[in-house]
């Protein structure tokens, strides 16, 4: 899937489980970090390529990028599995609790949350793809849906952009407009 099928799918992924899930009352700061969270938890596993945005951002990131996706055995390998999933976990829970000195009034179990979220949707719609996703790995198989290759979406072509993007859209405006009343209430009432 392309980046912004990706930052979608990870909004729409937030929002499903934000509206049938009660949430408690949040500060301003969590609400926004969780949106960024989320964004980035819907592109991070995609850190496995040497061309990742994310490498362009810091020093010798060119050199990095290329010494990460070798460690981390190439595109949809490892950062693409339930292994990678449990080691990002892990990762991004010690940086949130390093990082939570400089934001104190932001809830960062919240803000986990809202990064998992957008990384299991990444894995979700790249189980759609052609190449699959390795979810098992250590075994060597590559899941994906449906089951027949040739039926899966290949990346960045028409169906991804025709088809797919804007259908994630409607799914995500259906999904406002019927819980127009709970989003209010909810940003309203508890959103400080």
């Amino acid at each position: 899937m392309t980046g912004r099928t990706h930052d979608l799918a990870a909004f729409t992924a937030l929002s499903f489980v934000a509206v049938l899930h009660p949430l408690s009352p949040m500060s301003l700061s969590t609400l926004l970090l969780c949106l960024l969270a989320n964004q980035i938890g819907g592109i991070a596993p995609d850190i496995d390529q040497p061309t990742a945005p994310f490498w362009h951002n810091i020093a010798a990131g060119k050199y990095a990028g290329k010494l990460f996706s070798a460690l981390s055995g190439g595109h949809r390998f490892l950062t693409h599995s339930l292994l990678g999933l449990v080691g990002f976990a892990f990762g991004v829970r010690a940086l949130l609790n390093v990082l939570h000195p400089i934001v104190p009034s932001a809830d960062i179990g919240y803000v986990w949350w809202a990064f998992m979220i957008g990384m299991v949707s990444h894995l979700i719609m790249d189980s759609f793809t052609r190449e699959g996703v390795p979810w098992l790995l250590p075994l060597p198989f590559k899941f994906g849906f449906p089951p027949v290759r040739r039926l899966r979406i290949v990346t960045g072509k028409k169906f991804e952009s025709i088809i797919l993007f804007p259908g994630i859209v409607v799914i995500c405006a259906v999904l406002y407009a019927t819980h127009y009343q709970v989003i209010v209430y909810f940003l309203k009432h508890n959103v400080s």
